[in-house]
């Protein structure tokens, strides 16, 4: 208890986890402090890891040499590959897990992590000297010294659980909140706010008639999050789609004069793309009905999530509106839904490395930072625990660009603009999503983390032959060609249009509907020539071809805009004295400090005649 740590991380949710797996692997000594040691990485609302850009986010992670992806593979009892309809930008993992199984697992990992101790505590407060940030006091009265600290802690800080007209203090259900930091950071100079998040009631399964609900199995071929693809699914638990209907409605209606969230004692601003199911029958009254997924928590429990059904109405309002939803008639209620309000602080009081700017070697990652999500949470800490490893040893930090990760989008977001609801990530945030698609994030990243020492060399040598391995599928395509009469039955069974000369396989490809696997079977590429490649290279390498334009197109667009980040802004620049920046520009730039010109055109509020001053005054 009486050494100095390296990094001292408090909290031990997703971004926790990945932050102190992060610097101990890098070699900094690091204490991992958590409230309770049992609910490390406790999946606290859905159990289920990625979906719609936040399976790339896991992907990335895991490119990066991070824990995410693994466990994901680890502890899922389904693997569903989203968006399969849709273009390669858009197709998303998923898992279903088991909730037990994930939280185990992540504790395995980490005990078995060299350099990585725990404590089990409250952190009540931190230890500040010179405005440097050096160490954290705990419940029981014990300091530990540090040379940096990452804060984590998730919904817990003034955490208030809110069902019907009951409200109480606590983080999660089942666990206190944590008191003394809020305070402290706002004795400090720091900017907080209030937010609010919410997860809906658990049934027992055995009273639920799954006859009258929709399955939807898991895909027949289950991938893996984790580029090792080490723990492959060989059998796969199911979940199912049900519908709530008029009756539901007016039966959650009646519990309004007891909600929270509309007598005003929820101050918190909540999701707005993950709603409660009374705030959906107000915003959306012409609907009919909505949409519920029933999810499985595990291989070996009867618990069920009922996902869509998130809400903060009295319990017996909860239990009477969802025995009307088909299927439910019987259900039995393990715990109610409930809403949670918790502190927050402005993001755009972070540098890109998550360091805050007001205290030097202080780090915010996760939902302290206004976002919601596993995912989200699990990127940033990864980063927090990079970039506090990197500067206490005097290293670059290590920071992604928007054309590089969503992690990269998802921070450069949050330092930039700001947020005023829970952050939640999706591809249309990326303008750049083509580049940033699930299959090919450790191509892009592997190799940027183990320069700096986290993924090893046995994942480089991985990523560098499976790009070997996709350059040679294309190369083989460009050289073979096609003679119509060979090749012109397939084309017209799929109704695309004959060929009239031979051209090169890689120029049909491209065609809708065409893929190399179809070639394949219809004997017009001769097997020998994927044989030695695996279905995911084959994949990448049909991808690459197919979108050849539009990714050439993005990484031209790319290149020309982020030449603004090479351009620093001088540093303690006064604003105020550029008398040809509009007022609310010398505000914006006054509060996020900008380190670049592109990080400054990205600031909401500042206007193209801003970003041209910002060019002028730094001689360009």
């Amino acid at each position: 208890m009486n050494e100095e740590y390296d990094v001292i991380v408090v909290g031990a949710g997703h971004a926790g986890c990945e932050a102190a797996a992060a610097a101990a692997n890098l070699g900094s000594k690091t204490l991992l402090i958590t409230m309770n040691m049992d609910t490390i990485a406790q999946m606290s609302c859905n159990p289920a890891m990625g979906g719609v850009a936040k399976g790339q986010i896991v992907r990335e992670i895991d490119a990066l040499g991070g824990y995410s992806g693994i466990v994901s593979d680890k502890s899922a009892i389904q693997f569903k590959m989203l968006n399969r309809s849709k273009g390669p930008a858009m197709w998303s993992p998923r898992t279903q897990n088991d909730r037990m199984l994930f939280s185990k697992e992540w504790r395995l990992m980490l005990e078995q992590t060299e350099n990585l101790d725990f404590w089990q505590d409250m952190v009540v407060g931190l230890i500040v000297e010179n405005d440097v940030c050096v160490g954290v006091k705990t419940q029981v009265g014990v300091e530990f010294k540090s040379k940096s600290v990452i804060l984590t802690n998730g919904t817990f800080l003034n955490g208030l659980i809110h069902i019907g007209e009951k409200q109480f203090g606590g983080g999660r259900a089942g666990a206190r909140s944590s008191t003394g930091i809020t305070e402290q950071l706002k004795s400090l100079g720091f900017e907080s706010g209030r937010m609010k998040t919410g997860t809906p009631p658990r049934v027992d399964g055995r009273s639920i008639d799954y006859s009258v609900l929709e399955e939807q199995p898991g895909d027949e071929i289950p991938g893996t999050f984790s580029y090792k693809a080490e723990h492959r699914l060989t059998k796969q638990r199911s979940c199912y789609i049900g519908y709530t209907n008029q009756n539901v409605h007016d039966v959650l209606q009646t519990g309004f004069e007891k909600s929270p969230m509309f007598t005003g004692r929820i101050q918190g601003l909540g999701p707005r793309y993950c709603p409660s199911i009374e705030d959906k029958i107000v915003r959306f009254s012409e609907r009919e009905r909505h949409q519920l997924f029933v999810e499985p928590e595990g291989w070996s429990t009867v618990e069920i999530y009922l996902n869509g059904f998130s809400t903060s109405l009295p319990e017996d309002v909860q239990l009477k509106a969802m025995r009307l939803i088909p299927g439910f008639d019987k259900a039995k209620m393990f715990r109610p839904g409930y809403a949670i309000e918790y502190d927050f602080f402005q993001p755009t009081q972070l540098k890109n490395t998550l360091e805050t700017k007001l205290i030097p070697g202080l780090y915010f990652a996760g939902q302290i930072n206004g976002t919601t999500g596993y995912e989200e949470a699990g990127g940033q800490g990864l980063m927090a625990g990079i970039n506090a490893h990197l500067k206490i040893n005097n290293k670059d930090p290590f920071v992604l660009k928007r054309d590089e990760a969503y992690i990269g989008v998802l921070i450069d977001d949050l330092i930039t603009k700001g947020t005023t609801e829970p952050y939640r990530m999706f591809t249309s945030r990326a303008e750049y999503r083509i580049l940033l698609r699930q299959d090919n994030a450790d191509i892009r990243l592997t190799k940027m983390s183990n320069k700096i020492g986290l993924a090893d060399d046995g994942r480089l040598k991985e990523v560098e032959k499976k790009a070997l391995n996709i350059n040679s599928i294309i190369s083989s395509f460009a050289k073979t060609s096609l003679m119509p009469e060979e090749v012109n039955p397939y084309l017209i069974s799929l109704e695309s249009s004959p060929l009239k000369q031979k051209v090169k396989a890689s120029t049909v490809v491209t065609r809708p509907n065409i893929t190399v696997v179809g070639l394949k079977e219809n004997n017009l590429i001769l097997a020998d020539t994927l044989v030695d490649f695996t279905d995911l290279e084959i994949e990448n390498a049909e991808i690459l071809m197919k979108y050849e334009g539009y990714i050439k197109r993005e990484k031209e667009v790319a290149d020309k805009l982020m030449r603004l980040e090479d351009i620093k802004i001088y540093r303690d620049i006064n604003y105020a004295k550029l008398s040809s920046l509009s007022s609310e520009a010398v505000d914006k730039l006054s509060k996020v400090k900008p380190t670049t010109i592109g990080q400054a055109s990205r600031i909401s509020g500042i206007s193209p005649s801003d970003v041209s001053v910002l060019m002028v005054f730094h001689g360009r």
